[in-house]
């Protein structure tokens, strides 16, 4: 019996699913292939309430992991997401900040654990393609880079996927989108390098998920308790719809004949 059509998408935190990946997870579930999403921390080190800092007084890692974990499941069901699958570890914060020194947070975790119960899920759900992010975790954080590690690892332990991606953010795209963030007059609070995104030539696949804008940008309002730091939520409308309609990838991995450049990440595969 041919295998039902699955991605897999592992991240590290509830809302890093909507900005890389939200478009693809809401349309292929359009278009009837199941999809399974899986979160590795509970978000521990995010905003409390009234934009209580991790390392500011009143700050109640339970309490925003709760919150966080709430809003993640509002988040899948507005992208309709089959399958939501919680890994459970705790966040481990930005580089530099003390719960980098916590030996059970997500980073620190000897990667045979986790990439252990990535296996199982992935001999459960028998995903075609999985999706991850790349070596650097897209921008350098631990539990994203430890992400990617344990889902490189699972791949390769449980040998069931047939194709695995990077999320990628293309060059040329990012420069369109940081100019017309500065048309807009919104300050970013950083001024990115000129090599900021993947080089476009690197870039293998690029989806059109324009029809999911709406479904994308309700899944991010549903990460209330994090709006502070998502600056794409104070862009108009306009330029929401420019970063918002389209995501991209890197293949890393596949074996199936698949075309050097595609827009859909089943190709071959169907």
């Amino acid at each position: 019996m041919p295998r039902e059509l699955t991605l897999m998408a592992v991240h590290a935190h509830p809302d890093d699913e909507v900005l890389s990946t939200g478009g693809i997870l809401a349309r292929y579930a359009a278009e009837g292939v199941r999809t399974v999403l899986v979160t590795c921390t509970n978000g521990e080190q995010g905003d409390g309430p009234g934009g209580v800092k991790p390392t500011e007084p009143g700050h109640d890692a339970a309490q925003v992991a709760r919150r966080r974990l709430a809003e993640l499941r509002e988040s899948a069901g507005l992208l309709d997401i089959g399958h939501l699958e919680l890994l459970g570890y705790p966040d481990s914060g930005m580089p530099g900040w003390p719960a980098n020194d916590d030996p059970a947070a997500f980073a620190n975790v000897p990667l045979d654990e986790p990439a252990g119960r990535l296996a199982e899920l992935m001999e459960r759900y028998r995903p075609q393609v999985v999706v991850t992010y790349d070596e650097n975790g897209g921008y350098g954080h631990p539990d994203h880079i430890q992400a990617h590690r344990v889902a490189v690892a699972a791949t390769e332990r449980s040998g069931i996927p047939d194709k695995l991606y990077y999320t990628a953010i293309p060059r040329s795209a990012s420069r369109q989108m940081f100019q017309a963030v500065r048309d807009a007059g919104v300050d970013l609070g950083f001024d990115p390098p000129d090599d900021f995104g993947t080089p476009d030539e690197l870039i293998t696949s690029v989806l059109d998920v324009a029809a999911h804008f709406d479904a994308k940008r309700k899944a991010l309002l549903a990460h209330a308790s994090q709006a502070e730091n998502i600056f794409l939520l104070r862009l108009p409308e306009e330029t929401q719809r420019m970063a918002f309609s389209a995501e991209a990838f890197v293949r890393h991995y596949d074996r199936v004949e698949a075309p050097g450049t595609e827009d859909d990440l089943f190709a071959g595969l169907r």
